[in-house]
């Protein structure tokens, strides 16, 4: 995965294959802002855009292009930010379009982005995306349910398999929740399942739950065990329904989270439109990430229009400082969720593949699939390049290659990019397709 420039993409690599079978087979800041939008071919095609957004922290900078009136600024100035009530509902919403009342585009899970693109979440019939940039990295956590507190399930889930058999041999369900399968949730969980021994496939029942209706759902006993996204899992401890056994950043440090992602339609009909809608969400995402505005973040983010929590369940985990509500508490985390350092906005292909390969490992993609040729197709960095040096980023903040090479996990396990059939050969418990 070598550095390409913009021209070198032709317009076959822009738009998606006719068919989902032709794919199976931190750091200094920008050096100014400009006060509106500016680009060389022209004004914004449209000022209007519908973008949805899932109640969770990462994203934020959705809701502070929002508010801090970043979209106007850019010339996009009849742009909607709509709470969607589920990943599901997102989904269908995306494949109506706006046209249709539907959205153009949102803050998702990085795998749906590709398994609507294949058409494999949206009944064989394959929804176009487009991804434009990455809205975080860290962030995420697994909880456990109190009645498994004497056990302090931490990094090593190898305690809980015992606990689980025990519980699954009394007659009684055994059940882990996330937020969607295939998606990042489902698959952190996985990974740190699978690490200790357990397999989410017969071990444990996998069941969908939103990220808001987390909390209550582990408080009425529907889960053992769930894996979410701020700030619900620092609400689980605060209300004393769970405990935190590890953050996602403790298994994988640094790793791929949200995207920000629009249907390939309209970034084809509205290049322009598109790129002012990604400059506004790239400073808010250095505004996100600049230490003094942190506090203000976490109370946008706590609005009720946005994520309607608490801003004491918010604000701790935005500062790093982390209470995993067992008596341990880390302050200043290495982990903490990053909206623009160590190149957090920055979409790598490389982390894409590495999410297909997963979904390949776990039987949610089939093991023939063209993931190079899919990921050249959804995944633009080139226009966030475009984005970047149109807003003055700072040449350390542009990363040199689509790679960020070979990344290594919590369990010693490596996944080398050149090479994912070597990674997927080392995994133990897997159910491929």
């Amino acid at each position: 995965m070598s550095k390409q420039s913009p021209s070198s993409y032709s317009p076959e690599r822009r738009h998606f294959l006719k068919s989902s079978a032709t794919v199976v087979g931190g750091s200094a800041l920008f050096s100014s802002l400009p006060v509106s939008w500016a680009f060389a071919d022209g004004k914004p095609e449209t000022t209007a855009a519908k973008l949805g957004f899932i109640a969770l922290t990462d994203a934020a900078p959705l809701f502070v292009a929002d508010e801090k009136g970043f979209f106007a600024k850019h010339g996009m100035t009849d742009v909607e930010v709509l709470k969607q009530s589920s990943w599901g509902t997102m989904r269908d919403n995306l494949v109506l379009g706006s046209q249709r009342n539907g959205i153009d585009g949102v803050h998702i899970l990085t795998p749906m982005v590709y398994q609507m693109t294949l058409g494999s979440i949206t009944n064989n019939i394959p929804t176009p995306m487009t991804i434009l940039a990455r809205l975080n990295i860290d962030g995420q956590g697994i909880s456990i349910s109190n009645e498994y507190r004497d056990l302090a399930i931490g990094t090593d889930a190898a305690p809980l398999k015992e606990a689980l058999a025990a519980k699954r041999d009394r007659g009684e369900d055994v059940r882990a929740a996330m937020t969607f399968p295939g998606g990042t949730h489902d698959l952190w969980l996985r990974y740190w399942m699978a690490a200790g021994g357990i397999d989410p496939n017969r071990d444990i029942s996998t069941i969908v739950v939103p990220p808001p209706q987390m909390v209550a759902n582990m408080r009425v006993g529907s889960m053992d065990a769930c894996c979410v996204g701020a700030p619900w899992n620092g609400q689980l401890v605060n209300q004393e329904v769970g405990y935190s056994a590890v953050t996602t950043g403790e298994l994988w440090p640094d790793h791929p989270e949200k995207v920000l992602s629009l249907r390939t339609d309209y970034v084809d009909a509205n290049p322009n439109s598109t790129k002012a809608l990604l400059m506004a969400v790239m400073e808010a995402q250095i505004y996100c990430d600049q230490p003094e505005n942190r506090e203000e973040v976490a109370q946008i983010c706590s609005r009720r229009r946005w994520i309607n929590a608490p801003v004491d369940d918010i604000i701790e985990h935005m500062r790093g400082n982390i209470d995993y509500g067992t008596g341990r508490v880390v302050e200043n985390s290495p982990h903490i969720m990053r909206f623009w350092n160590d190149h957090a906005s920055y979409p790598f292909k490389s982390h894409d593949l590495w999410f297909l390969t997963e979904n390949i490992r776990w039987g949610y993609m089939p093991q023939n699939l063209d993931t190079q040729t899919l990921i050249n197709q959804v995944n633009r960095e080139d226009i966030w390049r475009e984005a970047a040096q149109a807003l003055g980023v700072a040449s350390a903040d542009i990363p040199d290659a689509t790679s960020r090479g070979s990344e290594t996990f919590f369990d010693g396990k490596v996944f080398d990019p050149e090479n994912p059939q070597a990674y997927l050969d080392s995994l133990e418990i897997k159910a491929l397709a």
